[in-house]
């Protein structure tokens, strides 16, 4: 399996440097953790990297060859999961991850569905309509998607939001069998989740400081994903 790099990434958000003269590669089966403050880019990155957004300056690379040169191809390689829950109120969980595992390319949408939410430990909501789904439920409900069809390459922006510490474990778990398979993911998050081996960035380390900047307490909320 080919790996996944980045070379000297810029990320310009309208007039605002987010991060410059960033680093990465991850190996098939690798881990790689974004670190940093609030405001630091790691959502930024994560969407640069998912293809969302193009970078202001630098190159993707899969396999030593640029991303940009077949975007739709790489969008097909990856799942991106952002810190919002993107659950349809009006569809239950399981329509809603069978919508999401057609996009996949599964071959048979509900039955993958089902398997996902069986192995996130919530069988019980696939008739539950989304706006019933507690915060947690939301959560294990777009995690699952990671499960209801095949990619290479997870992007997971702080995946433990609104979990309690089994379902934290349970996620752990999942991740290890992805990775042992010669699966790559990139993670962003606050709280504390077990990546044996996982390389670290620090975002912070790659963000340009303003005079303004560095008379603030806090670095600003990052855009939704």
């Amino acid at each position: 399996m080919p790996d996944f790099a980045g070379t000297d990434l810029t990320c310009l958000r309208g007039d605002r440097l987010v991060f410059t003269g960033l680093d990465f590669r991850v190996a098939p089966g690798g881990a790689l953790l974004l670190l940093g403050p609030n405001g630091s880019g790691k959502s930024s990155l994560l969407r640069v990297m998912a293809g969302f957004l193009r970078p202001w300056r630098g190159t993707l690379a899969w396999d030593d060859l640029s991303v940009a040169e077949e975007p739709e191809g790489h969008r097909r390689r990856v799942h991106y999961v952002g810190h919002l829950d993107a659950v349809k109120p009006v569809l239950t969980a399981a329509e809603n991850l069978a919508f999401w595992a057609s996009l996949g390319g599964a071959a048979d949408p509900m039955a993958h569905a089902r398997s996902a939410l069986e192995r996130l430990g919530v069988p019980h909501i696939a008739g539950v309509p989304g706006r019933y789904l507690s915060a947690g439920q939301k959560r294990r409900l777009n995690l699952a998607r990671v499960l209801a069809a095949p990619a290479p390459l997870w992007l997971l922006d702080e995946p433990t939001v609104a979990l309690d510490r089994a379902a934290v474990a349970l996620l752990e778990g999942i991740i290890a069998e992805h990775r042992a398979g010669g699966g790559m993911v990139v993670l962003s998050t606050h709280a504390d989740i077990a990546l044996p081996g996982a390389e670290e960035l620090h975002l912070d380390d790659f963000t340009p400081l303003s005079a303004d900047d560095e008379d603030d307490d806090e670095m600003p909320e990052e855009d939704a994903a």
